[in-house]
């Protein structure tokens, strides 16, 4: 017999598992709808900002989508120094949607945005190693912290999404909307809970097709718009004309580029939490180097900066698909409605508030797993309690506050806007000074300590007698008779 134990690196990885055929694009379909939302929402945003036709942000549209679909699986497949290999789903980043407006808005048009996002992306290409050695400082006091803020800030979006998607429509925040989101919620509960697996796991695209069916039905969806516009268009590299630089607007966009980096180090972290896999220093700069590049092409077929989507990881948590072939699919199924427009119509088609159903258990899913990485965080006799609180309190200040940081230095407002980046520097920076720089630490040396366990006085401890135990709300001594147990009241008279 061959006794032999396996080396971890002949070990099968979670995330190397392949499924069947069908269940591996039934999946990645599943994929494309969570985050279908979240990728045409910023060329919307950024093509009417720039005045453009809606056949033109038609286009940027599709190149979005087509460059999501290469960027998802260069990012989930890899090739030597770029991908991290793991189940995350690459799109427009929405963290440098307003910094994008301001530099259509300040005069540079479309073509400096594009300049912007590839000087940027090159020179982020550049520093990515650096931010691959933060591993050591993501201990899951900071990992679970961060994936708990993740969930927490993508929660408003799922109710805006809920409530119609458009604030200035007539119907927006309706009965009718919301109560077609919780229709699909429910559903989804519903699905979840039927015995058989599959079913359970594709609960998000099932409940979404029946979401979409129940608006047919009561009139809330219309796909009377697909059939126009071409059936098949291939991106056209610099469609807009080329490139623009302007070095304000490529510090600017710097800046974003230093918050996707900080965002998808996260996300990588997150869903190898998730996945239960190791993410070490290089996983996390190949995937970093997968982020740098697909951002810097991107602008050569009319899209933006990319980078991982936190809504898909929390669809990697709520069905347990670990697999991160399901997600190239999404990505083959993504580069297909970039080529086929028609398809991504159709797609658009499903009413947002069924997003925003769908939304509440996947977003929800993010936190709680955070808080199941969390419950194993040892917090006796440390910071970590107080590390968690400020963390997270500090990431919901802009989900709470929007306009927080309205008044503050612009590249300050870029970083800090982002409740994810709040939390994760803040995570970061405190764990550093409480756990690695101990100089002055003591065993309880915070109110905030004292009271993460239990605490008995030398004092209470000195009343008791050899065999005093608690039974049913009473004092019993070692023979069995009652002890009496004096009030509070009448120890504060003595």
């Amino acid at each position: 017999m061959n006794t032999k134990k396996k080396s971890p690196t002949s070990e099968a990885r979670p995330e190397d598992k392949r499924l069947s055929i069908g269940s591996t694009f039934a999946y990645g379909f599943q994929h494309v709808l969570t985050m279908y939302g979240g990728i045409i929402a910023p060329p919307l945003i950024i093509g009417a900002a720039a005045g453009m036709k809606p056949q033109d942000i038609g286009l940027l549209i599709a190149a979005c989508l087509f460059v999501g679909g290469l960027a998802t699986i260069l990012q989930t497949i890899g090739i030597p120094f770029f991908g991290s290999q793991l189940p995350l789903v690459q799109g427009v980043s929405f963290a440098g949607v307003s910094t994008m407006v301001a530099i259509v808005n300040g005069g540079g048009g479309i073509q400096a945005v594009f300049g912007s996002v590839m000087v940027a992306s090159l020179i982020g290409l550049a520093i990515t190693p650096l931010f691959s050695k933060i591993i050591r400082f993501f201990p899951p006091v900071v990992t679970g912290t961060v994936i708990t803020t993740i969930g927490l800030t993508l929660m408003p979006v799922a109710a805006n999404w809920a409530m119609g998607g458009n604030a200035k429509a007539p119907n927006y925040g309706s009965m009718a909307n919301i109560g077609l989101a919780a229709a699909t919620f429910v559903v989804v509960l519903l699905l979840s809970k039927v015995g058989n697996a599959a079913i359970s796991r594709l609960s998000i695209l099932l409940a979404m097709v029946v979401g979409t069916v129940i608006a047919l039905v009561t009139g809330m969806a219309d796909f009377s718009k697909v059939g126009q516009g071409d059936i098949v268009a291939f991106p056209t590299p610099f469609a807009f004309g080329m490139p623009t630089f302007e070095i304000a607007s490529i510090i600017s966009m710097l800046i974003v580029i230093l918050v996707t980096l900080t965002e998808t180090s996260a996300d990588i972290i997150a869903v190898g939490e998730i996945v239960d896999t190791k993410v070490d220093s290089r996983r996390i700069g190949d995937g970093l180097r997968a982020d740098m590049l697909s951002s810097a092409i991107s602008p050569i077929f009319n899209s933006f900066t990319q980078s991982a989507f936190a809504q898909n990881v929390g669809l990697v948590a709520i069905t347990g698909i670990k697999s991160r072939f399901v997600v190239s699919a999404g990505g083959l199924i993504l580069v297909v409605l970039g080529l086929l427009p028609v398809l991504g119509r159709v797609v658009a088609a499903v009413p947002t508030p069924v997003l925003g159903g769908a939304g509440v258990v996947l977003f929800g899913t993010v936190a709680a797993s955070g808080i199941r990485t969390l419950s194993k965080v040892e917090y006796r006799n440390n910071m970590n309690l107080i590390i968690v609180a400020a963390s997270i309190g500090f990431g919901m200040i802009p989900i709470a506050a929007p306009a927080f940081y309205n008044q503050f230095p612009a590249w300050f407002s870029t970083i800090f806007h982002s409740g994810i980046s709040s939390a994760a520097l803040m995570a970061i920076v405190l764990n550093v000074l409480f756990n690695h720089f101990k100089a002055g630490n003591t065993d309880n040396q915070s109110v905030f300590v004292a009271g993460t366990g239990r605490v008995v006085s030398e004092a209470d401890i000195a009343c008791l007698a050899h065999g005093d135990r608690y039974e049913n709300g009473k004092l019993i001594d070692c023979d069995g008779k009652e002890v009496p147990v004096q009030p509070a009241s009448k120890q504060a008279e003595h």
